[in-house]
């Protein structure tokens, strides 16, 4: 049988769908492409804010017209459907299977009775108990991802060291979702690192909610400086980085290995979201606005070359035009390498949707769109200072004309962050460069982007 996967949501769900392919694969399904080749459809869903949830249940329905040609089988899983689970159970009567997080351990044994049980329940009534509908499992630990099948081409790959959070900032439903924080064993994460560098992986995006906690749990300490040290010595593995570090947890000894480590890449994402200390404490942030400036300082000062990400939430419950006035003067001064904004999402069971002064969406959407204009000067200028050095790019594509080769540098993270359009001067076979690393020599930016010459 043909099996088809759509993956929504972050990266941290994407392994958990990576997971699930090299589980059918591994059961000798075909994975296909395009879902009209497909006789069962898989689709891991996001449910974290508003905008995600409505992505989640038009793509279900998209794909259940395709139950009217070939595909037998509608398969939900991911935090949609631990989040809204009975709800979803009673809408969406073409889904056959439900599977929520809380299922992951027993993931292929559901699947396996859902497909037995086609055979079986058409010798019983139409009231038996759909497998959807079997009481959940506990919140599983990390077992094998041996079998996992890497969706992010041939040079990097997430590796997820923690699953949950416990931080219970008000706006977020993820521990509701995923539960708390619960490690990952370094063995068995070194262990999946040591399988994907075997497969060729030059680069290792390490992920978790809050990947500073990584450890605490079952080591009593935070271990991700050790963690990163460790994954440096893997052979093959040519770049390291580190995603959603809170502010908080950013230590002497971390900072020290970004710095010390080559392998490590000189990057930062730190999401703060507010930076006014009235907005951080009714959000349940564990920070303040001394401690966030005192951080992105010491960092900048001890590795003068590094690029910051930051994350913000605009139109938070409560946020003042003098609170919003005082973050938009702070992204002016500290000029962060890389900005995201979120306008606040009122999410269902979060302690925020309760909170009074709750603001207009027009109110929203220009202060969202101010701080996204001030950032984008930021960043063009940021971009600017790097005419005439040489960095250090991953070629991993071809424009459609042939002119330029595609990178990034160790500073771009996948699908978030720029790319380097490298001049083809014709010197060199596509096939030689492509997913191999160059020198080359910025001569100009363009947007986001930067364009660079091979030395």
């Amino acid at each position: 049988m043909n099996v088809g996967f759509i993956s929504l949501g972050c990266s941290k769900n994407l392994i958990d769908t990576e997971v699930a392919i090299g589980m059918f694969k591994n059961n000798n399904y075909k994975i296909v492409n395009n879902p009209e080749d497909a006789d069962i459809l898989v689709i891991n869903t996001c449910g974290f804010i508003e905008s995600a949830k409505e992505e989640a249940i038009n793509t279900i329905l998209e794909m259940a017209e395709y139950k009217n040609k070939r595909c037998k089988y509608l398969i939900a899983m991911g935090c949609l459907v631990q989040r809204y689970y009975e709800e979803l159970v009673k809408a969406l009567p073409e889904v056959d299977l439900f599977i929520k997080i809380d299922e992951y351990d027993k993931l292929w044994n559901k699947i396996e009775d859902l497909l037995k049980r086609d055979i079986v329940e058409k010798s019983k009534s139409k009231t038996s108990k759909k497998i959807s509908e079997i009481k959940p499992l506990p919140m599983p630990t990390y077992n094998e991802f041996m079998e996992r099948v890497v969706t992010t081409g041939k040079n990097y790959a997430y590796l997820k060291i923690g699953e949950g959070c416990s931080n219970k900032c008000t706006y977020c439903a993820i521990p509701y979702i995923r539960g708390p924080f619960v490690s990952r064993k370094m063995e068995e994460i070194l262990d999946e690192a040591e399988m994907l560098a075997k497969k060729g992986i030059k680069e290792l995006i390490v992920i978790a909610q809050d990947t500073t906690k990584y450890g605490v749990d079952i080591y009593g300490e935070s271990k991700l400086a050790e963690l990163l040290e460790k994954l440096s010595k893997i052979k093959g593995i040519e770049w390291i980085r580190f995603l959603y570090s809170y502010p908080e947890g950013i230590t002497d000894e971390l900072i020290a290995t970004v710095a010390n480590n080559e392998k490590i890449a000189k990057y930062f994402d730190i999401p703060i979201q507010h930076i006014s200390n009235p907005i951080l404490k009714k959000m349940n942030r564990k920070t303040s606005k001394e401690n966030i400036t005192n951080i992105i300082d010491k960092i900048r000062k001890q590795i003068p070359d590094v690029a910051i990400r930051t994350s913000l939430i605009v139109g938070f419950p409560g946020e003042t035009q003098e609170n919003f006035e005082e973050l938009l003067s702070f992204v002016k001064t500290t000029k962060f390498d890389r900005l995201g904004t979120f306008m606040y999402s009122k999410e269902d069971g979060t302690p925020a949707s309760k909170l009074p002064e709750q603001i207009h969406g027009n109110t929203k959407k220009a202060r969202y769109n101010k701080i996204m204009k001030a950032q984008s000067e930021i960043s063009l200028n940021n971009l600017k200072k790097k005419i005439g050095k040489t960095y250090k790019v991953l070629i991993e594509d071809m424009s459609f004309d042939g002119k330029y080769f595609i990178g990034r540098t160790m500073q771009d993270v996948p699908e978030e962050d720029g790319l380097v359009y490298v001049k083809n001067d014709g010197k060199l076979n596509e096939k030689d460069i492509l997913n191999n690393f160059v020198n080359c020599k910025i001569i100009d930016v363009s947007n986001y982007d930067l364009i660079g010459v091979i030395e």
